[in-house]
């Protein structure tokens, strides 16, 4: 008899060596062991409103980053942060749909699908106060995407999907398309291999709780955006023990076994953290490479300059541009690039395969490869109940949207690429893409937006499913 995968709840009081489990049942293909990976129990049951009560207080400030986002000297090579900036949060009672609070033109996952040319819009004006704009439909996305975090959210983030997917008409979550796994720790080694960059000569448990971190931001952020892009796939949250590069480098590894041992076939992986390059970033390359049928991303960062690793010619560089729209109306005006947009010629990584048209010299990787909405000022709204300890709509910006939203569109596109090299040479074809051609980012505001490729914007923001 064939095995399938269980998923099994362990207490934390009695994690002490951590498992996944094969039993006897239905076939999901090949029996795989999984020494360093642990499926959470899924929580059945969750509030699909939010216990928010009272007048609706809307706190609109510059934009900040939490502690997770905010990197220090000696950080590179070393410690991820995550590319994520609050531009302002709510209290009170929220509307009973569509955008949480009224009055306001940030984003919601109907307006960007208006934007993107993911539905047809209700005009031009792609407005998120518009209840006519419609979701991505149930249909589209299939099959997995994952998303690498650090630190545990496992007990809010069931919530807040649920309660975000109500509250934009999104498919409701379910017992098996939201999984959370965590992870054993990482090795100082580098992982050239699966499991070779993970600690398995210790036990050890569950990693220690995200909440006010900035991190369980990062995670409700990562898992809506993806579900708002493709309803229709199983995400699967896997849990780095901490934000040190070598436990990330050990959740990478475990990152294609996992939906591979559940039966999938073809997946993303999207990555919304990261640090500056470093001497030595080469040498983790190699675990971006292993899996078949995989296309990986990684948010290119919210300052001028290279982040690693976006800069890896192994995955897809998600770089963040602007949603401009007229400040009265809220209408829909135009594309246009974010001035603190990470990207750059990489000091280490030489030229992606797939890129074509860079600026000259040419030989180093380039980043971003290919935007999306991120200017904390043009901002998403989100919801997460950890970081002050209650339910919280959150207005937020940064690359971190960019990787999980692009990541969405390239699994609801439905020919899933053989590779990320693959996925690179369809984005360099410029199959629905929206080319951005007036703006600067970078060092000293120094690179211009151009007519084919740009260290701003890429190739310019997707559009559409087609050719994703």
């Amino acid at each position: 008899m064939k095995n399938r995968l269980c998923v099994k709840f362990f207490p934390p009081a009695a994690i002490a060596i951590a498992s996944a489990f094969l039993c006897a049942g239905t076939a999901l293909g090949q029996s795989k062991s999984l020494p360093n990976g642990v499926a959470r129990a899924p929580i059945t049951g969750s509030k699909v409103s939010l216990p928010l009560s009272g007048p609706a207080k809307v706190n609109i400030t510059g934009p900040t980053k939490p502690k997770s986002s905010i990197a220090n000297p000696g950080d590179a090579g070393k410690l991820a942060h995550t590319f994520l900036q609050i531009t302002g949060k709510a209290t009170g009672s929220p509307m009973a749909f569509g955008p949480p609070y009224a009055g306001y033109g940030y984003e919601t996952p109907q307006s960007l699908a208006c934007v993107y040319g993911l539905v047809t819009g209700e005009g031009s004006a792609c407005n998120p106060n518009n209840p006519k704009l419609a979701t991505v439909h149930s249909s589209e996305g299939s099959q997995y995407i994952v998303v690498v975090d650090a630190f545990d959210s496992y007990s809010t983030i069931y919530n807040d999907l649920s309660s975000f997917s109500a509250q934009f008409g999104l498919p409701q979550i379910t017992t098996s398309n939201l999984q959370v796994w965590y992870t054993a720790y990482g090795n100082a080694a580098t992982p050239p291999a699966p499991f070779a960059g993970c600690n398995l000569s210790e036990p050890f448990g569950l990693p220690l709780s995200a909440a006010g971190t900035g991190w369980d931001i990062e995670e409700s952020l990562d898992v809506e955006m993806a579900h708002s892009m493709a309803p229709g796939a199983t995400i699967i949250l896997l849990e780095a023990q901490s934000n040190s590069l070598v436990d990330l480098a050990c959740a990478e590894s475990l990152a294609y076994e996992i939906p591979a041992a559940l039966g999938g076939t073809a997946f993303e992986v999207s990555n919304s953290w990261g640090g500056g390059e470093y001497s030595g970033e080469t040498g983790w390359d190699a675990m971006f490479t292993a899996a078949p049928n995989a296309v990986y991303l990684a948010s290119s960062g919210d300052s001028p300059g290279v982040s690693y690793p976006s800069a890896s010619p192994y995955v897809i560089s998600a770089g963040g541009s602007s949603i401009s729209r007229n400040p009265i109306t809220f209408n829909y005006e135009a594309h246009s690039v974010w001035d603190l947009d990470g990207g750059g010629p990489s000091a280490y990584e030489l030229l992606a395969p797939f890129q074509t048209d860079t600026p000259s010299p040419g030989t180093m990787r380039a980043t971003p490869d290919i935007s999306f909405d991120a200017n904390p000022q043009t901002g998403v709204w989100m919801l997460n109940s950890s970081y002050y300890g209650v339910p919280t709509w959150f207005i937020v910006g940064g690359t971190s949207v960019a990787s999980p939203a692009l990541a969405g569109i390239i699994n609801s596109a439905g020919a899933f690429a053989a590779s990320t090299q693959a996925e690179g040479t369809a984005i360099y074809g410029r199959t629905g893409v929206t080319r951005i051609t007036s703006g600067h980012c970078g060092p000293y505001n120094g690179y211009a937006a151009a007519a084919l490729y740009d260290y701003c914007t890429g190739v310019g923001d997707a559009k559409g499913f087609k050719g994703k």
